[in-house]
């Protein structure tokens, strides 16, 4: 599929649809709140790991349903869970088909060269009409890329149209909210919200109202269409993509958004390259030396680090997503721990818990850095843990 440009149809339903740049995450009606946690992370650009994350975070238990969908650089992912929850990702050699309600946990694919996608989560609005959206809050009961209509046959929205005012309502929670009123809001404005810096419609150099900007659910009706069999067959294959990024939770989505900075506050950063202060000996057999940055997670990204201070990079398997995709740094002490190896959650989802010879177990705290003795046993989860050894 094509990354240039990421444009949707959907069909208005009950589920609450959030259309990233990298992601587009779907959650049932009850999940209000959490689509409301969600809503900036989506919309900000983080990646599929990041994003999915945060979906779990309180626990997989909690979460009836929910769509997933990564169309960042690389394959396209998917991961659908739920009943009535159905999926449908062609390529030019085959269609594979997910079914959420299969399952107790979830259906996952990752497929190479997808020219269309569609999700199907039922309810009202299942048989249409069609709209297009190019990034946004909404509600659905189907979404398709590219659109399920012809292009020519539908009148695109500005790209984030309607997004802030939206998830101001999702944030508040009222149940006048413009999301749960039936009626035609095609002409509410919404007095004292200012559309946001990046807003697109402060973009091309015109000033706009507030009654200018409308709601992604507010796009004109288009004539209803006879709803096809489902997933009979692929939608038109024209390409339609979006330009991604795919960033993970480590690294952070946006520069003014991310974990904080490693190190000590008020402490030297460390050289980019030392002397090695420790080895890292991964339960996979692997061993590392501690001579830069290590960040270790499921799939380690670095966005905060100058092209002379590159880290090393060290992936470890996580088939239950236990580990975060950047869990830890483990670097070169500075200032009062020279000539050590010193150790940090980046904020991983399921946290990190240190073992070090002759101490009680701690569980580390996100951005703090604890100086390791050699001996040392840090573990990730997942069945994953680092020995630290005398370099």
């Amino acid at each position: 599929m094509s990354r240039s440009v990421s444009t949707w149809s959907y069909r208005p339903g009950e589920w609450l649809a959030i259309f990233g740049a990298a992601t587009t995450l779907l959650l049932p009606e009850s999940e209000k709140q959490r689509a409301a946690q969600l809503w900036e992370l989506v919309d900000g650009g983080a990646g599929f790991d990041a994003t999915l994350d945060q979906v779990l975070a309180p626990g997989l238990s909690v979460l009836p349903a929910f769509v997933l969908i990564g169309t960042g650089e690389g394959p396209t992912k998917v991961i659908v869970r739920g009943a009535g929850v159905l999926a449908s990702l062609t390529t030019d050699v085959e269609t594979v088909e997910l079914d959420g309600s299969t399952v107790t946990t979830w259906v996952e694919r990752s497929l190479e060269g997808v020219t269309a996608l569609s999700v199907s989560v039922g309810g009202a609005g299942a048989d249409g009409p069609d709209h297009l959206i190019e990034g946004g809050l909404v509600r659905v009961a189907r979404i398709d890329l590219p659109p399920y209509a012809a292009p020519g046959d539908l009148e695109p929205l500005a790209p984030g149209s309607g997004t802030d005012e939206a998830a101001t309502e999702l944030f508040s929670l009222e149940e006048s909210s413009p999301l749960d009123d039936e009626a035609d809001t095609s002409s509410v404005s919404h007095p004292g919200l200012d559309p946001m810096p990046d807003d697109p419609a402060t973009q091309d150099g015109q000033d706009h109202d507030d009654a200018d900007v409308v709601w992604a659910a507010d796009a004109p009706a288009v004539s209803p269409m006879a709803p096809p069999p489902p997933f009979a067959g692929a939608p038109d294959p024209t390409p339609v993509s979006g330009d991604h990024d795919g960033m993970t939770r480590g690294g952070g989505f946006e520069d003014e958004v991310g974990p904080t900075p490693p190190g000590i506050p008020g402490q030297p950063q460390a050289p980019s390259i030392t002397r090695p202060v420790a080895t890292l000996v991964i339960s996979g057999g692997e061993s590392v030396e501690v001579d830069r940055v290590v960040l270790i997670g499921r799939a380690p990204e670095a966005r905060r680090f100058t092209a002379d201070e590159q880290p090393r990079l060290v992936t470890v398997p996580s088939p239950l997503h236990e580990i975060s995709s950047t869990h830890i740094e483990v670097r070169p002490g500075s200032g009062v721990d020279h000539g050590s190896a010193v150790v940090t959650d980046l904020g991983s989802t399921n946290g990190t818990v240190l073992v070090q010879p002759g101490l009680d177990p701690e569980e580390l705290q996100r951005g703090v850095a604890v100086q390791l003795i050699p001996g040392a046993i840090i573990s990730l989860g997942d069945g994953v843990t680092i020995q630290v050894m005398n370099p």
